[in-house]
């Protein structure tokens, strides 16, 4: 008589392990939610030290109290901060991607140079003074310079090397236009020297509006050449082979760098390291896929940027250290960390 043997025992299956791109899409919801968090902080922190009730009263009931007036001052200083954050680190991806140089940023291609010598043309031949007036020549001198490297750079035969060495001698041309202006005119030196340091304490809404369309714009163009960008990624022979269009890619990508730098420098000043550092090290844990690195780097960056707008308002309490001074100080050495940690993981 034959006996069943009983069933043998069937090894249990181990859960799957989440998949790279439902880990990168929840790190982005993260980074969402801590974007939120350090607007708040943002607005509820300050030089003028306000109640939870004063900042929540100058939310939601705006009855003119001075309470009021200083969240309402927030509130554009930090809109100017998400904004200016966002373009800064998206330009300084983007000029990453087409310079294939993870040390690249808006600098080095000369649009910071650009506009800084537009405003202090503006303040010392056209005698204008308000951030309102010399927006305008900020952001016309951004764009007029990220042109002219692109065609110095060879233009349809453009290379990263070219492009990156004729930002490079036009910025010390203007840099040297700069100064020699500055030293001759007082004035311009007074009025320059706020601007040129970056700061976030000027916003206006009128400012907010006037740099917000091509912010958007250049915005929807950066997060469009991700695709094209990870193709030349790869050398230009393998991208023609992928069918990517250099020549086009290039030019929209200097496009889309000049107006979110020029619109982000011509409401705040040149603000340094943000687009530096905030792209590099979002690749390190996202991978060089810039269909994740774009959208990273667009919601950290403003994180940041206010982060450090904060920290400048409480450690020199009641005065206030501008915010391109705190990056400045805290992104050297965090970058260095950086630099030097991808060299020991090299070796």
């Amino acid at each position: 008589m034959l006996v069943d043997s009983p069933p043998e025992p069937r090894a249990e299956t181990a859960p799957a392990p989440p998949s790279r791109r439902a880990v990168r899409a929840a790190g982005l919801l993260l980074s969402l939610a801590v974007l939120v968090l350090v607007a708040l902080a943002s607005i509820a922190i300050g030089a003028k030290e306000l109640s939870l009730e004063q900042v929540w009263h100058g939310l939601f009931e705006d009855s003119g109290t001075y309470g009021d007036v200083v969240v309402s001052e927030r509130l554009s200083r930090t809109a100017l901060g998400l904004l200016a954050g966002a373009a800064l680190g998206l330009a300084g991806a983007v000029l990453q991607a087409l310079t294939r140089n993870p040390l690249a940023d808006p600098g080095l291609l000369g649009i910071n140079a650009g506009a800084s010598a537009a405003v202090v043309t503006a303040i010392t031949f056209f005698g204008v003074t308000s951030l309102n007036g010399y927006v305008w020549f900020a952001f016309v001198g951004a764009a007029v310079v990220g042109a002219l490297v692109y065609f110095l750079g060879g233009s349809r035969g453009a290379t990263p090397v070219r492009l990156a060495l004729a930002g490079t001698a036009i910025s010390a041309a203007l840099y040297g236009y700069l100064q020699a202006v500055m030293i001759m005119d007082e004035a311009a030196l007074g009025k320059m020297r706020f601007w040129t340091v970056g700061s976030l304490a000027s916003a206006t809404e009128s400012t907010i509006r006037q740099v917000l369309p091509f912010i958007v714009v250049g915005t929807v163009l950066a997060l469009a050449l991700a695709r094209p960008l990870n193709a030349m990624a790869m050398g230009d022979d393998t991208a023609r082979a992928l069918g990517a269009h250099l020549n086009r890619t290039r030019a929209l990508s200097m496009a889309a760098a000049t107006v979110l730098c020029g619109a982000a420098t011509a409401a705040c000043g040149p603000i340094v390291f943000v687009g530096l550092m905030v792209p590099h090290v979002v690749r390190s844990f996202t991978g060089p896929d810039l269909r994740w690195i774009l959208p990273y780097a667009t919601v950290l960056s403003p994180v940041l940027l206010l982060g450090a707008d904060v920290v400048g308002r409480v450690v020199a309490r009641p005065a206030e250290l501008q915010v391109g001074i705190v990056t400045a100080i805290l992104g050297g050495p965090v970058f260095i960390f950086l630099v030097r940690r991808r060299r020991t993981a090299q070796l």
